[in-house]
């Protein structure tokens, strides 16, 4: 039987790494579509850390891939976003849409941070509302 102090006892207690996917919500897009976008952006992020920062990527895969998926209100603020992360060396990717279902070819829709320390991403997107 569980008890109150041990209910949550084999959870990790905090991640030190983490990756946000934040999306446009000026877009409107709808569930499936925002689910893909964030897609995208998520294993795109997820190449440049291997590549930028393997420790880093591998330390957030084995503490079990903490993500986050928050909004952004327009493209100026996902740009604003990205070059915080990218003067924070965090590893980024911007996300633009192929224009084969809901949106204009070239949409800018969503951008990927990280996986990087929390602390770090928390400085870029530490202030968005959830999606």
């Amino acid at each position: 039987m569980k008890t109150k102090d041990n209910v949550n006892a084999n959870l990790p207690q905090a991640f030190g790494y983490k990756q946000a996917m934040v999306l446009r919500a000026d877009l409107k897009m709808s569930c499936g579509k925002a689910a893909v976008q964030a897609c995208h952006g998520a294993v795109s992020a997820c190449e440049e850390a291997k590549k930028q920062r393997p420790s880093w990527f591998r330390s957030w895969k084995e503490e079990g891939q903490r993500k986050i998926v928050l909004r952004a209100e327009s493209e100026a603020e996902l740009l604003e976003l990205e070059k915080k992360a990218v003067k924070l060396r965090i590893p980024t990717f911007l996300v633009s849409d192929m224009g084969l279902t809901e949106l204009p070819p070239g949409t800018t829709t969503a951008l990927g941070v990280g996986p990087a320390p929390s602390n770090l991403v928390d400085k870029v997107t530490g202030n968005l509302p959830l999606y």
